[in-house]
């Protein structure tokens, strides 16, 4: 069914319609309200207008239809093909509460990532547990094991199974080790952590009791997240500074200096071309060192706390508002970063004028904005279904590596 062909509430009017309405999708909201109700039937409304192409509203102001329902009016009830059937919805009617009881409910106590749903998993602003199986029934089998730990944790973290033959290399991203399945690992998607159960490979160690206490423990705050990185450079050689997990909060967060930092891949051609420019830019800054800082880091080998969509990124972290990175997404001839640096930056260093001399460019007409990120597993699928809706960090009229 096609939600914006349709009102974007449905009015019910009889039991008949009712009934053909509740199964009209996976999901559906109903509310049950009386004609009089105008303020609960307009907030309805309004959460409908927004929420209409996730989900189907309908609306019914006949009590008795409500009371078959098992409720009273007001009230709203989401009907859905999965888990226990229905949720209810009955106090505080604010377009706020209402929305994110249509979030929590309308998700599976454990569902399954694919690339279908990781966006809505990524996108849902609560963590996000994996349980990793190779074939069905041992997702099935580990599904059952752990929805009581599910529904302890409902609406404050979302669980899923996900296929490891198809998707193991995600385990990867999540520093479990690939390949030795079954696993168990949380996901901060907000602050782009990542929480493995440190035992890996079988069944009998993701039980209900080893994996709820983990998870208990997390949601405690008495679980350190797990950082991949790249030893500490003993020392800084070249004009670049090499950043690492390990020290990127002392650098790249440095709040007295404008920070830029070139997100990489070795692999990246892009990456290889911009070095020695790069380089460049780095030594006409090193003069104001007290304030500037020009950065790189390998984000196939480090986490870092940045979403990276593709290769290179460039953002610059200005002194005094590290929370608000600003991407550059110009030519990369060293006279526009510098330029943009200058601009951007909180410090304003100008290398132009403290030299006289301006600043040199490479021609670059011919070369692309940024390669796509190395994503693997669920993340590679997911970039691939994007590509349709032009929701790529590349240009799509310029040429680029190929994953």
């Amino acid at each position: 069914m096609t939600k914006q062909s349709m009102p974007s509430v449905s009015l019910l009017q009889n039991k008949d319609s009712l009934e053909e309405f509740k199964t009209a999708d996976k999901v559906v909201l109903v509310g049950f309200f009386g004609k009089d109700d105008k303020s609960s039937n307009a907030t309805f409304g309004e959460v409908a207008d927004k929420l209409r192409d996730n989900f189907l509203f309908g609306a019914t102001s006949d009590e008795a239809l409500a009371k078959a329902e098992g409720v009273s009016q007001p009230a709203i009830v989401l009907y859905k093909s999965f888990d226990e059937g229905k949720n209810t919805f009955q106090e505080g009617f604010t377009e706020e509460s209402i929305a994110e009881f249509a979030k929590v409910a309308s998700t599976p106590l454990i569902g399954e990532v694919g690339p279908e749903t990781y966006a809505g998993y990524m996108a849902a602003g609560i963590p996000l547990a994996y349980i990793f199986a190779e074939t069905p029934e041992e997702r099935e089998k580990l599904s059952k094991t752990l929805k009581p730990v599910a529904e302890q944790q409902k609406g404050k973290i979302n669980f899923a199974t996900i296929d490891a033959k198809a998707f193991g290399q995600h385990g990867g991203n999540l520093n479990l080790e690939v390949g030795n399945w079954p696993a168990f690992a949380i996901q901060d998607t907000q602050k782009s952590q990542k929480f493995p159960y440190p035992t890996q490979g079988s069944e009998k160690e993701l039980s209900a009791k080893s994996i709820g206490k983990f998870v208990d423990e997390y949601v405690a705050g008495k679980v350190e997240p797990s950082v991949k990185s790249e030893p500490i450079p003993e020392k800084q050689e070249g004009p670049t500074t090499i950043v690492v997990a390990k020290n990127y909060q002392d650098i790249v967060m440095d709040d007295n200096k404008d920070v830029l930092v070139e997100f990489y891949a070795p692999w990246c051609g892009h990456c290889k071309a911009l070095a020695p420019k790069y380089d460049d830019l780095a030594s006409k800054f090193k003069p104001f060192s007290d304030k500037v800082t020009i950065a790189k880091v390998d984000a196939t080998m480090n986490d870092v706390p940045e979403e990276i969509a593709g290769f290179p990124t460039i953002k610059l972290f200005k002194a005094g508002a590290k929370d608000s990175p600003v991407e550059y997404s110009g030519s990369r001839t060293v006279e526009d970063l510098a330029n943009f640096v200058r601009d951007n930056g909180s410090n304003h260093v100008d290398i132009a004028g403290a030299d006289g001399e301006k600043t040199e460019g490479v021609e670059t007409d011919n070369m692309p904005k940024q390669a796509p990120a190395a994503t693997e597993g669920v993340k590679e699928k997911v970039a691939k279904a994007a590509e349709k809706i032009k929701d790529a960090a590349v240009d799509e009229d310029e040429p680029h590596d190929e994953l």
